[in-house]
Formats: C-alpha cells, structure tokens, sequence
C-alpha cells in the first residue's frame, strides 16, 4: 500500500506495525507545530527584527472604537520566579482591586529591610498597554501594509505618546492627538538592542497629517475593522484574589494559606506582558527603573511556557 501522504515512499503493512514508534513520533511533532501555529493570536502586530535584533516600520495609532471611551487600555501583571516556580499573572490592580501580590511587595517595601526592599524590586508589576494600529510600512512583512492589528506597547512609546499630546512650549510645538485619523501622525517605530534589551528612543512621531489621505470612506472602513480593546483587560482575563493568592504562596514556596509575612526569597525578574486609561503619567511606588524587557514579547512568552511546564 503506498502512503497517501508521500506517494514515492510506499509504505507497506508490515511497516505499519513495525514502525508505530517513529509513526507516534512523527505525529507528536506535527502536531506540537500545527499546535504552535495554531496558538499565535493573529490580531496582534509585532515588528520583524534583524539579525542584529533591530527593526524599523511605520504605523498609524487608531482613534477608540465603536462604542469605547479611550484608543487605548493598560494592564499591570507580574512575572517572577520564586523557588516554587514561576508566577506569571495580570494583576487584579488592573481592575482597582487588592491584589496579593501588590499587598506582599508593600510589606516587603515597608521592613525596611534593604533585601526585602530588593526582593519588592524584582516582583514589581509592569505595565503595558494595548491600541489598534494602521500599519503604514512593514518592510520586514509588507503583507502587513494596509491592514488593522493590535498592538501591546510599553512605557518607552507611551511616553513619546503623551510627549505628542503634550506638545512643548518652548519649542513651539503644538500637543496633538496621535490617534486622530485626521489631524493625528504616523509613527517611525525604531527598534535597537542596546544591551540586550530593545530600545525605542529614536522612535518619533511624523509631521500631522491624514492617514495616506484616504477619504473618509475609506478611513470609515479602516475604523470598522478595529478590534474591541476593553475585552483585553475585563475581569474574565483576571484569575481571582484567592486562586492568585495560591499559585503566589506555590512560587513563594510556602504552604497555602501561611502567612503573608516578609520571607527572604530567591526570585528572577522577567519581562511584563500589558482600567480605565488617562493620559496622565503613572506614578507607581512599587516600580523602579529598569530596561525595557518589558517589551520583549519573545522572552515573554519562553517565561509563560515555562511556567506551564
């Protein structure tokens, strides 16, 4: 019988049973790959680096959807390892609630103990923040061009954000609305490592302009094919007080339930993943100063897996 499949490699019975082993194997592979494929949420936008890790595109920061408030949301999470495993979590702070975690890393911070403090330091929660986008030029993925996605960002572009916003008086500069369709401006994204992490600070808004100078029909059609954003960060995305408070106590490496007293721990500090957003700049005690993993969605994503292991 020749296999269906590979029609120049015939495959007999007897190689059937005799080959269940490498046949399972095989299968095991295919189907982790369809599995990979399958699991890459395609609504999302991320720019192609180099070899060097570098990558450059434009795009276009989209005004809120139909029947949302703001072009933008935030999500707090955190992501550490501790010596029972890895907690990698959207933080209930998101939402305006205690969460355990941000109520253990005040204790923490509140010892005195310069350990503890360093301890509160490595398990911050991070910030990121979710907006549609036009993509303008991709040249790592011109197939890209002209199309709507998602995009998760950090502090770094949030921050060139509000300075557009803002605008600067001594230099004459006018604040603009960087998510309006007509008096709004594309955004050269630069991407660079510098040591190890990427670094957007060469990124810079363009001159206002209207998107490509489509008509408003066609601005109509891009607005329509926005994806809802306030879903990103509704309470079902958030595990509750206790069932976080429990996988805490499992990577703390305490029993659950113990109490929450400051114990020193060996922890590693990972990237973030991203509520009612505002322009205002955020003003967080618990968050220090750090490279910007926090936009590294690669690393991200080996840390979730590990945590799954």
């Amino acid at each position: 019988m020749a296999n269906p499949n590979n029609p120049s490699n015939p495959m007999s019975f007897s190689s059937l049973k005799n080959n269940k082993k490498d046949i399972f194997s095989k299968l095991q592979r295919q189907l982790e790959e369809t599995t990979k494929v399958g699991t890459v949420d395609e609504r999302f936008w991320k720019p192609v680096q180099d070899k060097a890790g570098n990558a450059f595109a434009v795009i276009r920061f989209l005004p809120a959807c139909d029947s949302e408030d703001m072009p933008f949301v935030k999500m707090y999470s955190h992501a550490f390892q501790g010596p029972g495993g890895w907690y990698i979590e959207n933080s209930l702070t998101t939402l305006g609630q205690n969460d355990p975690l941000g109520e253990y890393n005040r204790e923490l911070w509140n010892s005195g103990d310069e350990s503890l403090k360093d301890q509160a330091r490595k398990q911050k929660r991070k910030l990121q923040y979710y907006s549609n986008i036009y993509v303008v030029k991709d040249p790592g993925n011109p197939d890209n061009e002209g199309k709507v996605f998602l995009y998760k960002y950090g502090k770094k572009i949030h921050d060139k954000i509000m300075d557009a916003v803002n605008g600067d008086e001594l230099e004459g500069r006018e604040g603009i609305n960087p998510f309006d369709f007509w008096t709004g401006a594309d955004f050269k994204l630069r991407m660079k490592r510098v040591a190890g992490y990427p670094n957007y600070d060469t990124s810079e808004f363009m001159e206002s302009c209207t998107l490509e100078n489509l008509d408003d029909a066609q601005l109509e059609s891009i607005w329509n094919r926005q994806h809802p954003l306030e879903p990103l960060v509704a309470p079902d995305q958030f595990k509750s007080y206790e069932d976080l408070k429990a996988r805490l106590d499992k990577a703390l490496g305490r029993s659950t339930g113990a109490s929450s007293a400051p114990v020193r721990e060996v922890v590693q500090e990972t990237p973030t993943i991203s509520a009612k957003p505002t322009f205002k700049k955020e003003e967080v005690v618990e968050e220090v100063a750090t490279p910007e993993a926090d936009d590294d969605d690669s690393v991200l994503s080996y840390f979730q897996r590990l945590s799954e292991e």
